[in-house]
């Protein structure tokens, strides 16, 4: 099917781009692609008028200073995969990109473009949840930080205001002592996560100082696993006291557990533990 017609506009900075935003109600921000022209073709969405962000040079790139990691919205998953700096300082999130989607996807979309769609399927807003990122906006009444915990809102819902562009994502390196990994049950067809876990481990003398867990893909939006959190710190991380702190993540998934024709909710409250239980074992393995 062929999308609708929309006037396109390119924009070359930040400003340019708010500006053609405000100058055109209902538009659409292009960044990779990957989401939005997909909706174009299926008519799912029709805006009058598409602005073009992909080629504003300072929203990309990834920097790594003073423990803090910043990462462009327009960076592609491929270059996440690829980063040398990010498998140093933040595996999970180089793991994730990598298994998003096949070449194609990874080398056009872009991590602000995923996470402003907030698909609840999708890898990268789980995994930032569990990092504690922090998402930077720019809009009309300026520059605002934002916590990716109360980010993501709900089925492809976020906290940005309109006319607001997500233009960076700020991460915690990981110290010393800290590991990270993110588990995913891959739809075979689309590589969405059925299940996906990001889990942080810190580690000192061979128990678990800290944890964070958070669950995605089978919600409608990042949850953390609170419960499992609770259950493993403090404790010696050891395959009895992962599967026991993993068989908690059924606390923390409430009322809202999607189903659908691939796996039904009873299903995915079935697994989950399996799939928390293996993004502990393997953060607890790199801690290792």
């Amino acid at each position: 099917m062929y999308a609708p017609e929309f006037d396109y506009y390119r924009a070359g900075s930040v400003s340019e781009a708010a500006g053609l935003l405000r100058k055109h109600p209902g538009a659409k921000l292009l960044a990779g692609g990957q989401s939005l022209i997909p909706l174009l073709k299926l008519r799912l969405a029709a805006p009058a008028a598409v602005i073009d962000i992909g080629r504003i040079r300072d929203l990309k790139g990834i920097t790594v200073k003073d423990g803090t990691i910043r990462i462009g919205a327009m960076t592609t998953h491929a270059e996440l995969a690829a980063s040398a700096e990010l498998a140093e300082t933040c595996p999970v999130l180089a793991q994730a990109a990598a298994g998003i989607g096949d070449p194609a996807v990874r080398n056009r979309g872009t991590i602000g473009g995923n996470v402003a769609h907030a698909d609840p399927a999708s890898d990268l807003p789980t995994v930032l949840v569990a990092l504690e990122a922090r998402l930077m906006a720019e809009g009309p009444d300026g520059k605002r930080t934002l916590d990716a915990g109360g980010f993501f809102q709900g089925l492809m819902t976020t906290a940005l205001k309109e006319h607001e562009i997500l233009t960076a994502i700020e991460i915690p390196a990981h110290p010393k002592g800290q590991s990270s990994a993110y588990a995913k049950f891959a739809h075979p067809a689309s590589r969405y996560a059925v299940i996906g876990v990001a889990a942080v481990i810190t580690a000192s003398g061979g128990k678990c100082s800290s944890a964070r867990v958070a669950v995605g893909g089978m919600v409608p939006r990042p949850v953390r696993a609170s419960s499992v959190e609770r259950a493993l710190t403090g404790q010696e991380l050891s395959a009895e006291s992962i599967a026991k702190a993993a068989a908690q993540v059924t606390e923390n998934l409430g009322n809202e557990v999607l189903g659908d024709i691939f796996a039904s909710e009873q299903y995915r409250r079935s697994v989950a533990s399996v799939w928390v239980k293996r993004a502990l074992t393997q953060a607890v393995g790199r801690a290792k």
